[in-house]
């Protein structure tokens, strides 16, 4: 286990030096019969007033649903807020990097770009495993991230645990596991891993097993000393009331969500097999998400066809180990019938 690492030091020195935005909510919170702090409308209630900017009584239900202290968890507009933080956060433009072992998901480089820091990437291997010796090779002491998505977007696999604990254990500076798929997986994540390594940082989403993309709601779990770094960066009120009421009454209804992953799986099965029939398909990697990497015959084509009857699919037959591939989202029962339907006239 690493215990040498040190997140003051990652931590870019303006922000440590930075005194936070107080805004009226956080220097006052309870009950009150009226609220002339803020420069509020009166009238309108209840969306007249600001939301919680500390997302107190969210975060707890939250931390108690995964098991963690809510003095570990962040809450961002997506989990694209969290990336774009951490950016801001942990490395000094023009002077820090982070690794990213690709093919994976788009916006790490993206956020990089932004913020001028490099990006360096590290493939996965052939049959998509990771190699953490090539990762923990590439580090130097101007490294402040390494980003793992698990499982992986585009790839569709989980990567091997061990190789992950390898990395977190062997590198000094943060490691960004991204759990945005880990409801359909078929293994546990390391969200458990938290509370016993320094270095983890562990995003989570609504938007994928709860059905809550359109609200805008990622988890960013980490060490209480990085959360506090992000808390001091972040805009005062990054979580709407709207958003909070929502995730707050889907929350009361667990059950809801894990039906909708078990149709999802069973939805997957069903799917991989039915696409294995087809003679331009040349592999359906295996997948523990809600969607299927497959490999075809001409997939330019194949994107287009589908286009032209309304089915909308991801081409990434252009991604470096993904040459051939298209992404395609496990739907509902009746959705994929429309693809195979769709598919068989291909043929």
């Amino acid at each position: 286990m690493n215990k040498t690492i040190d997140i003051e030091q990652l931590v870019r020195t303006n922000i440590r030096e930075l005194i936070p935005y107080s805004s009226a909510r956080d220097e006052f919170s309870g009950s009150a019969s009226v609220f002339l702090d803020a420069n509020e409308n009166p009238h309108n209630a209840p969306m007249n007033r600001y939301p919680d900017p500390r997302q107190r009584e969210l975060k707890e239900k939250i931390a108690r649903m995964k098991g963690q202290d809510a003095g570990r968890l962040f809450l961002g507009n997506g989990s694209d807020e969290g990336i774009d933080l951490l950016f801001r956060v942990l490395c000094e433009p023009g002077r820090d990097h982070v690794i990213t072992v690709d093919p994976t998901y788009g916006m790490y480089g993206v956020c990089a770009a932004i913020n001028r820091v490099e990006q360096r990437s590290i493939f996965l291997r052939k049959d998509f495993s990771l190699d953490p010796e090539a990762v923990i090779a590439a580090t130097d002491e101007h490294t402040r991230m390494i980003f793992l998505c698990s499982p992986n977007n585009p790839t569709s696999n989980s990567l091997d645990r061990h190789a992950i604990l390898r990395i977190i254990d062997s590198v000094q500076c943060m490691v960004v596991v991204d759990e945005a798929y880990i409801d359909f997986s078929r293994g546990e994540g390391l969200l458990n891993m938290v509370p016993e390594r320094k270095n983890l940082v562990v995003l989570q989403t609504f938007s994928k097993a709860w059905g809550l993309a359109g609200i805008r709601l990622g988890m960013v779990f980490a060490h209480q000393d990085l959360i506090g770094y992000l808390s001091a960066v972040k805009y005062p009120y990054n979580i709407s009331s709207l958003t909070m009421d929502q995730v707050q009454k889907s929350l009361r209804d667990p059950a809801a969500m894990k039906s909708w992953v078990d149709r999802i799986l069973n939805e997957r099965e069903k799917l991989t097999e039915q696409m294995r029939l087809f003679p331009f398909v040349k592999r359906v990697h295996p997948s523990d998400a809600n969607f299927l990497l497959v490999k075809v015959e001409n997939p330019r084509r194949v994107y287009r066809t589908l286009m032209e009857q309304g089915i909308i699919v991801r081409d990434r037959s252009s991604v470096p180990l993904c040459e051939g591939c298209l992404r395609i989202t496990v739907g509902t029962e009746t959705e994929n019938r429309l693809l195979v339907k769709a598919l068989n006239e291909y043929v």
